[in-house]
């Protein structure tokens, strides 16, 4: 198989492996990506993977790591949400075939939300289905939401298979869930709700997880860490998050950074392993 894109290294400073900076292009707000970008480079942040959730903000998403001269490397997903299932996975093939289609490093964020249930269940599984379907096709990794509905996905992925490279993002379960995961070899990705007062189980959950299989993002703009709740989140903050995850485990800083990064490089790549 030929090689395909693979994130480099990055051990000079933190991965944001989930962030949404693209979702400035689409609002009337006063900066764009590359300030938001600037204040995270400024943070020890170089590079970030930014996550699309329908096929405009994964246009975006792609757009903007296509972009040269940023201050941060940019990769890019593909995927529909669960919130946005009804809609159906059409759009996001073109996406992959399209121009930039080599800054693109994962399908997703995909899966099960039974919180909100914007789209009905059927709806959200069969889209579920198609990407992880178009993942494995595409050797990308696959990035899932998943929010009340650990046990349909685990019933689902019986049936499918779990693709090599999959991700938990903003993991939300406690320790069962982190031990399901963890057997099903997947990797977990914690997001600025460790700093929460009432995320206990959370915490206690990543005592479950090794380390190289743990990830810091920020999910930015939404859900800021403490102490920056009430204004929007950005990767800048991932230091935060990471701070805490640190902290949780005890470990130092550095360690925790080093292992995150190299977690990172190692499941959003694409093509042939590394």
């Amino acid at each position: 198989m030929t090689d395909g894109p693979r994130l480099p290294p990055g051990d000079a400073g933190w991965t944001d492996s989930h962030c949404h900076v693209q979702d400035r292009y689409l609002d009337a707000g006063p900066e764009g990506p590359a300030e938001v970008l600037g204040r995270a480079a400024d943070a020890g942040v170089t590079r970030v993977v930014c996550v699309g959730t329908d096929p405009e903000t994964s246009a975006g998403a792609v757009a903007l790591a296509s972009e040269a001269g940023l201050p941060v490397e940019v990769w890019a997903t593909v995927g529909l949400h669960p919130h946005e299932a009804a809609r159906g996975t059409s759009g996001l093939r073109e996406l992959l075939d399209g121009r930039g289609a080599e800054r693109v490093v994962a399908i997703g964020e995909c899966g099960l939300d039974y919180y909100y249930e914007h789209s009905p269940r059927s709806a959200q599984l069969a889209a579920l289905r198609d990407q992880l379907a178009l993942a494995v096709e595409r050797d990308l990794a696959v990035v899932l939401h998943v929010r009340d509905a650990f046990d349909d996905l685990f019933g689902l992925l019986d049936e499918t298979g779990v693709p090599e490279r999959t991700v938990v993002h903003c993991f939300t379960g406690g320790p069962a869930e982190a031990a399901r995961c963890v057997a099903a070899g997947m990797v977990v990705s914690v997001s600025g709700i460790v700093t929460f007062k009432n995320a206990g189980p959370l915490r206690e959950a990543l005592t479950a997880v090794p380390l190289d299989r743990l990830m810091v993002e920020t999910d930015s703009p939404f859900l800021a860490p403490v102490p920056h709740r009430g204004r929007p989140n950005e990767p800048a903050f991932v230091t935060v998050v990471g701070a805490a995850v640190a902290s949780t485990l005890n470990l130092d800083l550095e360690t925790l950074k080093q292992a995150s990064t190299a977690t990172a490089s190692r499941v959003f790549r694409a093509g042939s392993a590394a």
